[in-house]
């Protein structure tokens, strides 16, 4: 088998290691794709194992869809499982549907759905506190992550406060689900255990069918999943789980490295392999990574290494306050930019998303492209969930939750009070909220009234029809025609135009679907887009990636900021007196450092606006453990001069002036002789990554930035130079923006155009 000839010795020995329990201990950047896929095609090609009995169980989309895509150039994948275990679990359940009593057509709720289903049976409990609103929600996703009853989960934490309340709610909410026949995110993992563990039938037959289970990202199981992979393997007992402790980051969502650490005590034969070979990093990133990573005691222990060669060392940088950190990054983005790079090679990564404003702002000012991720994804955008929701309707008419949220939209005159009137009616009654519309002819109403409901009826009658004898993409053009939704933001507004270009891409979503799926249902794409994640949203775009490290686990960048490296942010303070989250911060430090191939930035600001107040800050203790790697000494000594930056303590502004009118005042690129290249943003560079000839920054010469000019920005429009400063080392004008008020702009970055 050729794939077999590319591997290398670590990674032949556990592809040829069929039979049993295998564990690898795969290192990031390790190629534990290539192994998982090589072993699948070993299996196939040359054992003869049927495509059938193999199971590969990944934790994204993304990453099903790349195994998928590799394997179908080896071998046939037919009639092969590959998925993510949550779309494996969905797929057990629909087999087996009625004996958890359910409908094959079941909704699954994602955050917003739980959110609002939650938030009804709160209000139903004759509940009102808000806090106890919060504790609730928390109570009830705990319990399902760990997979326990109301009452078990009651028992268990009855000293908790509040914790009565919550149960009813949760009592309640499940009540809910079973009406709307519906399961959420959890229900999808505790209902296909709880067959597996309760039907001996489904059990059989299913560990009997999967001779061969593959699982990736295994330190990212938690206790539920731990079950249903021990179950599914309990018949041939072959099991080839692929993981790294080192990147065990989800310990808050239930994942439990000991799963991975203690492997052996649930499969006491089983054989150990590591694969410690990088093929992404460079030797300096990777000395770095080891060095982190060294100081846990809760991991198995292993070193990785390259034969890339040593590479640039990391780089340690101090700003005063968090723009100047935005700025420093803008920088060096724009320099490396003009060297030849793309902005899709950057990724500014940081430990909380609020960090991200900053970032966002300075890029802006820069015409740096850019897009965040771990903020709202495409699928939860509200007329994207409007859509979703009649669709969710067709697929399954007892979603009442589903039908409340567009029963009024497009507006059809249907009120608060009518609505009450349905969800009373449908409670008493024990029926879903459609069967409450189809009876409104007997329901205590006003004729007016009755006739916007049968409209509403018959419209999902109609859709319903039309479900049976229509594709896919043709249903959901007519709908998003029809129904009026596409008509609703046609207001002449930028943000109605946005929402509408919103449809017409979810309808392209449902053409990709139709195209790349062949017979695929409905259903089947329902549940695809609402098992979406972050990193799914990810794509081939030309930006920078601003990004929590949580959400870009499992990639790569040319080149990354780590950005946020403070005490309280990284590590956070509710991990210092926990020694197992603490060493879960450590394992982000990791996972951020090995996302870097070629070169590698870590930052902090010395003062930070955050939560509503400036503070002081402190070095993150995780730099200070790589003191000796980084080669900090008197940082601010070694660093001011090479980028350009002020030595001035961190509390040197008064707290009580905005950072945005300062940002740029103390920016020099340093004196004449060490002055860098003058970088020129990426909207002005050709393809050749040359200064473009223009009337722009790169072009022109900067005492034509006299006050009483004329000049736009491609992002702020146009404006008047109202001031000027620091005209000796870095030129920084005071623009007055017509629409976007004033700024301060570095002259040498901005993109900038003087208007004749």
């Amino acid at each position: 088998m050729k794939l077999f000839e590319e591997l290398n010795e670590e990674q032949r020995a556990p592809v040829n290691d069929t039979e049993g329990a295998v564990l690898v201990l795969a290192g990031a950047g390790s190629g534990k794709t290539r192994v998982l896929t090589a072993r699948i095609a070993h299996l196939v090609e040359d054992m003869g194992v049927s495509p059938s009995n193999i199971l590969a169980i990944t934790f994204t989309n993304k990453a099903a869809d790349e195994m998928k895509e590799r394997l179908f150039a080896i071998t046939d994948i037919g009639r092969m499982w590959v998925c993510t275990i949550h779309s494996m679990c969905v797929r057990i359940l629909r087999m087996y549907a009625e004996r958890r009593g359910l409908n094959e057509h079941f909704s699954i709720y994602a955050e917003q759905e739980r959110a609002a289903v939650i938030k009804q049976a709160f209000k139903e409990c004759g509940f009102e506190e808000e806090g106890l609103l919060k504790s609730a929600k928390f109570h009830i996703s705990n319990a399902k992550m760990l997979g326990l009853s109301p009452e078990q989960y009651a028992a268990r934490y009855r000293h908790e406060r509040n914790i009565d309340a919550a149960m009813k709610v949760f009592a309640r909410y499940d009540r809910h689900l079973k009406q709307n026949n519906a399961l959420d995110f959890d229900d999808l993992l505790t209902e296909a255990r709880d067959l597996l563990a309760t039907d001996s039938e489904a059990r059989t037959y299913l560990a009997g069918k999967f001779r061969y289970i593959h699982v990736d990202e295994f330190q990212d199981t938690n206790a539920v999943q731990f079950d249903i992979i021990r179950m599914l393997a309990g018949v041939h007992g072959n099991l080839f789980a692929v993981g790294d402790d080192d990147q065990s980051i989800y310990g808050w969502r239930g994942a439990e490295i000991a799963n991975i650490l203690h492997f052996e005590r649930a499969f006491p034969a089983v054989k150990t392999y590591k694969l410690q070979q990088n093929y992404r990093s460079t030797g300096a990133i990777l000395a770095l990574a080891n060095a982190s990573i060294g100081h846990n005691s809760m991991r198995k222990g292993k070193k990785l290494w390259t034969d890339k060669g040593e590479g640039e060392k990391p780089v340690y940088y101090e700003a005063d306050e968090e723009a100047g950190e935005a700025l420093y990054c803008a920088r060096i983005i724009a320099e490396y930019c003009r060297k030849g790079y793309r902005p899709s090679d950057f990724a500014v990564l940081m430990r909380i998303n609020a960090l991200s404003r900053s970032f966002e702002q300075e890029f802006t000012k820069y015409d740096l492209a850019y897009k965040v991720f771990g903020g709202f994804k495409f699928f939860e955008r509200k007329e994207i969930k409007d859509v979703l929701a009649y669709l969710r309707i067709i697929a399954n008419p007892f979603d009442s939750e589903a039908v409340q949220r567009v029963i009024n939209v497009p507006r059809r005159g249907i009120g608060e009070k009518t609505i009450q009137t349905l969800m009373s009616y449908a409670d008493a009654e024990g029926l879903s909220l459609y069967d409450a519309v189809v009876d409104c002819d007997g329901l205590p109403l006003n004729e007016g009234a009755k006739e916007k409901l049968r409209g509403f009826r018959d419209f999902i009658k109609d859709l319903i029809l039309r479900a049976e004898e229509q594709p896919l993409d043709g249903l959901t053009s007519y709908l998003i025609k029809v129904s009026g939704i596409y008509d609703m933001y046609l207001d002449g507004t930028d943000e109605g135009a946005a929402k509408r270009a919103n449809l017409d891409e979810f309808q392209n979503s449902v053409e990709e679907f139709v195209r790349m799926n062949e017979g695929g249902s409905l259903s089947d794409y329902l549940q695809q887009i609402t098992l979406y994640s972050d990193t799914d949203e990810m794509d081939d775009g030309d930006y920078v990636t601003i990004a929590t490290i949580h959400a870009v686990k499992g990639l790569e960048f040319r080149c990354v900021f780590l950005c946020g490296l403070e005490e309280n942010i990284m590590p956070t303070p509710r991990s210092l007196d926990d020694p197992k989250a603490f060493e879960e911060e450590r394992r982000l430090m990791y996972v951020a450092i090995t996302r870097a191939k070629e070169r590698l930035w870590l930052t902090r600001s010395m003062s930070r606006y955050l939560y509503g107040r400036r503070e002081v800050t402190t070095r993150s203790r995780f730099v200070e453990e790589l003191s000796g790697e980084l080669g900090i000494h008197d940082v601010r000594a070694r660093y001011s001069g090479d980028f350009g930056y002020p030595r001035r303590s961190a509390g040197a502004f008064p707290s009580g002036r905005r950072r945005e009118e300062r940002e740029e005042s103390g920016f020099t690129f340093g004196t004449a002789a060490k002055r860098p290249p003058v970088p020129v943003p990426p909207a002005q560079r050709q393809s050749t990554s040359r200064p473009a000839p223009s009337k722009s920054t790169s072009g022109v010469e900067l005492s034509r930035f006299t006050v009483g000019t004329r000049v736009s920005h491609p992002r702020f429009g146009t404006g008047v130079i109202t001031a000027r400063r620091n005209e000796e080392t870095n030129l920084i004008v005071t623009v007055r923006f017509e629409v976007a008020g004033n700024k301060d702009l570095a002259a040498v970055l901005a993109p900038l155009t003087v208007l004749e």
